[in-house]
């Protein structure tokens, strides 16, 4: 009978695609593929890989394809509006600076992707900035312009929640799309929201 294999810590195990794509930016920067260019990649990519091991990531990414149609569309939309929206209130002449302010929009899916994939939708449309994100707590801290107009904080508000659920819809699993069905407003600020 043999031994056992002994077992590689699970922090310490190699992620060969993440060598290989290591390996290929170590010969690009290096001008060329050479067998001493991928030789050496290799070894400093194994080394970087044991060093510095990245955390095991749960990926429960679904792909649809009328949910990604529907998200490209709605930001392609949305980016060209607000393009001209800002650009016509840049050019408008207003003398007197409109009041900002940050605000905290609470998302209703609590994963990663989706944080991430709403975060980046936000980013894509011009007018506003995202300043922060709390991943903890499922938090967008966004920087809104001309806070001070009737219905603009809400409005900014349900424009993210429409983002997510776009691309919930796009990427989510089944649970969080049945998660986004409920009417965020309606939830408390302080609630815990997990899954």
């Amino acid at each position: 009978m043999t031994p056992p294999a002994p077992k590689v810590p699970r922090g310490r195990r190699l992620d060969v695609p993440l060598i290989a794509w290591l390996t290929v930016i170590w010969m690009l920067l290096w001008s060329g593929p050479t067998w001493g260019n991928l030789v050496s990649g290799v070894l400093v990519s194994v080394v970087l890989c044991l060093v510095f091991p990245l955390p095991a990531v749960e990926l429960a990414l679904r792909l649809r394809p009328i949910g990604i149609l529907r998200l490209a569309g709605y930001l392609l939309y949305d980016m060209v509006a607000s393009s001209i929206t800002v650009t016509l209130r840049s050019l408008g002449g207003t003398r007197r600076p409109r009041p900002a302010a940050v605000i905290a929009v609470p998302l209703r899916c609590r994963t990663d992707l989706m944080i991430a994939a709403t975060a980046v939708s936000v980013s894509c449309v011009p007018g506003g900035a995202l300043v922060e994100v709390n991943g903890a707590t499922a938090t967008l801290f966004l920087h809104v312009s001309d806070a001070d107009a009737p219905g603009k904080v809400e409005r900014t508000r349900r424009d993210v929640w429409r983002l997510e659920a776009l691309a919930v819809r796009a990427f989510g699993t089944r649970a969080e799309i049945d998660r986004i069905g409920a009417d965020p407003a309606r939830e408390e600020p302080g609630r815990d929201r997990g899954e």
